[in-house]
């Protein structure tokens, strides 16, 4: 079954039980790295003042404390030879900085990758200039320098100006192989203008252009390829017909051989541009443009990637029934990419509220229900593993809760591990709704609470939502409410809508209990548009359809 894992991919990929060795058919990571930053950020070393505020920025995916030196330590007792000589090479040439720690805690993860890849599989990674050449490093050493497929360059931006240097407008893909059997499908680009008219330098009576190919090959035949046609005695040339000459006498039927006005000359076969399949890719791609601003693919994930771009490295590396990897999976686009094609998946990210996004994308674009379609392991599923996982970590905990009604977070960052209220005080999630007679959008206020809960909460809530002009609140309590907190919520009233024609409780009281049992928030949910949807997949390889979007 495809699966969902909420937690740090390193543990994860270490437990045998979830991945056994050589068990994926194809990898795909894109880990988080900031190269927008100065890159003299990556290079300083912690120590002083200055280092708070770099670690700060990066928020602490990348820092180096006690974790990176652990694992640099591990990686230097443990590794395979190879790789503790190049980590610690590269550590007496970097120094305690950034960088260093990106490049050790993905050392880890990529010794425990090459281990659950199969031997027909292969690894991408994606990354950037600023630290694709130490990466090389580190993946020639684990997985052999033989083993190096391809540095593939993705233009990801369209040309702008940069202070002094040449603009920054690609990405970097390595690609590795698990072994020399590995799985590979050509893929093809289409034939640019300028390449028809360079290559299809011929244009026959109808005005259609094409180009001239060899109908011979070197070397002498003693079957039918060798026999003389239409009076051309092949062998006495040293070569054979490329084709049979029943072959040949179709080709000619058809108008697609030409012939060369002088006698002595050799017939060539007329090849146009729908004869093949394109131009097999090359290293550069520049035909898979980013998502702008108003694609309909975007979901407001700032390092979403295309579809497209997941769909070429798929096809190209997998076959239908394979076993997708993606360590770093986001927002989901590889998971996405993956089922489209009819690829099995598994996805593993660090925050509830990457998880929650692949969930409702998932829904959006296959229909597929959590727990029915695919599972979600790391989610609590009882009222005593949220209370842990409320000790454990707050702010993931509130993603999670917030996830469980749909409600988009305020102040998450992607990629980011800790939070913040809103920019709205008391605010932690808002679920957004069409309504009136305008149809206009309308807010649902949510609040979180994990701790101790009063009746003042309640009003504090009441009063958040009257001062926002939303419709509605919504009070989620890992803990019981008490009698005056529905007292409270209570006299707040109701919610009309002139949509649906019902009324609403104003302020509603959900406990974690409650739903995961499945009780839902009472709202106009068939209007609900608290998330840009991702497109629906009609079909297998058709076009998606529009979702409602909430900006």
């Amino acid at each position: 079954m495809n699966k969902l894992y909420y937690g740090d991919n390193l543990d994860i990929l270490r437990n045998r039980d979830y991945f056994p060795n050589e068990c994926v058919d194809l990898i795909y990571l894109d880990p988080p790295f900031n190269s927008s930053r100065s890159y003299n950020v990556l290079f300083k070393d912690e120590s002083g003042r200055d280092s708070d505020a770099q670690i700060k920025a990066f928020d602490d995916t990348w820092s180096w404390g006690p974790n990176a030196q652990a694992t640099y330590e591990a990686l230097v007792r443990e590794a395979p030879a190879t790789v503790s000589a190049a980590v610690g090479a590269l550590r007496t040439i970097l120094g305690a900085n950034p960088m260093m720690a990106y490049l050790v805690m993905m050392a880890a993860r990529l010794v425990e990758l090459h281990r659950v890849l199969k031997p027909t599989g292969s690894l991408y990674l994606h990354c950037d200039p600023t630290a694709s050449h130490y990466l090389k490093i580190i993946m020639d050493t684990i997985f052999e320098s033989e083993r190096f497929l391809s540095e593939i360059i993705w233009k990801r931006t369209s040309a702008h100006s940069s202070a002094k240097r040449p603009g920054p407008i690609h990405d970097v893909i390595l690609a590795y192989s698990k072994s020399d059997n590995y799985v590979w499908n050509q893929q093809y680009t289409a034939y640019d203008p300028e390449y028809l008219e360079t290559f299809f330098d011929q244009v026959d009576e109808n005005g259609k252009r094409y180009k001239r190919m060899d109908l011979t090959g070197a070397g002498i035949r003693n079957g039918e390829t060798g026999q003389t046609w239409r009076g051309i005695n092949i062998t006495a040339k040293g070569r054979h017909w490329a084709y049979p000459p029943s072959i040949l006498d179709e080709f000619d039927r058809k108008g697609k051989i030409h012939w060369p006005k002088k006698d002595d000359g050799m017939p060539r076969l007329k090849v146009y541009p729908e004869d093949s399949l394109g131009i097999p890719i090359q290293d550069v791609w520049n035909d898979i443009p980013p998502l702008h601003n108003l694609s309909g693919e975007r979901l407001g994930y700032p390092t979403q990637k295309p579809v497209a771009l997941l769909e070429r490295i798929i096809s190209a590396s997998s076959n239908p029934g394979d076993v997708v990897l993606d360590p770093f999976c986001g927002c989901g686009t590889a998971i996405a990419a993956a089922q489209k094609l009819g690829r099995q998946w598994i996805g593993i990210d660090i925050t509830h509220l990457s998880i929650a996004l692949q969930k409702y994308r998932l829904k959006d674009m296959f229909g597929l229900e959590a727990g029915k379609d695919y599972a979600v392991i790391g989610e609590p599923e009882d009222v005593g593993a949220a209370r842990q996982l409320a000790q454990d970590d707050r702010y993931q905990f509130q993603w999670w809760a917030l996830s469980l009604v749909r409600a988009k977070p305020l102040g998450g960052q992607e990629g980011s591990k800790t939070g913040k209220k809103g920019s709205d005080k008391g605010i932690d999630g808002v679920i957004t709704f069409i309504d009136g007679k305008n149809r206009a959008p309308a807010r649902v206020l949510v609040q979180v609470k994990s701790g101790h809960v009063k009746s003042g909460d309640v009003r504090d809530l009441v009063g958040t939502v009257e001062r926002e002009q939303a419709a509605m609140g919504v009070f989620i309590t890992l803990e019981e409410p008490t009698r005056e907190m529905v007292k409270e919520a209570v006299s707040a009233g109701s919610y009309h809508s002139e949509v649906w024609g019902r009324d609403y409780p104003r302020i509603q009281i959900l406990t974690i209990a409650e739903l995961l049992a499945g009780r839902e928030v009472q709202m106009p949910q068939q209007a609900a548009a608290t998330f840009k949807q991702a497109e629906r997949v009609k079909d297998e390889g058709e076009q998606y359809e529009r979702g409602l979007f909430d900006g």
